[in-house]
């Protein structure tokens, strides 16, 4: 089977709130159902759906808050595109989780929550050694040599 992540599906509060959200952050909403909202990416779709139905559906109790154990990442070109496009997330209604900074590792990068509570890294790796972002902007993994 060919190993592949097709859509990335958010439990919300509010649909057209949360939809409101990631269009104010720079999200294309390319269909909108009204109970359900998909945005292209240049990897996976994201898909905004309402916490209670998203929960009945996968047949879990919807209470659960605070960390998940799930983030999600934007990886960007540069230290100052992480710069920006955190504080675009900020003025779009993020709240600032941990704002970016140079990491040991040698990338640089901060956490932002969106209206729901879900976790978002806004990060840069200058290595490519392990990963580097393609000309159509997607995250590959370098083979290992040897």
């Amino acid at each position: 089977m060919d190993q592949r992540l097709s859509l990335i599906t958010l439990g919300v509060r509010d649909v057209a709130a949360a939809a409101d959200f990631y269009e104010r952050a720079g999200f294309e909403r390319r269909h909108d159902l009204g109970d359900i909202v998909f945005l292209p990416t240049t990897g996976p779709v994201l898909a905004l759906y309402g916490w209670e139905a998203l929960a009945e559906d996968a047949g879990v109790p919807s209470a659960g808050e605070g960390f998940r154990g799930v983030t999600l990442a934007v990886n960007l070109d540069s230290a100052a595109e992480v710069d920006t496009v955190f504080g675009a997330w900020l003025a779009a209604g993020a709240t600032e989780v941990r704002a970016p900074v140079a990491k040991e590792w040698g990338g640089y990068s901060g956490y932002l929550s969106d209206p729901d509570g879900h976790l978002w890294e806004i990060a840069f790796n200058p290595s490519q050694a392990l990963m580097r972002i393609d000309e159509q902007g997607r995250l590959q993994l370098v083979r290992p040599s040897g």
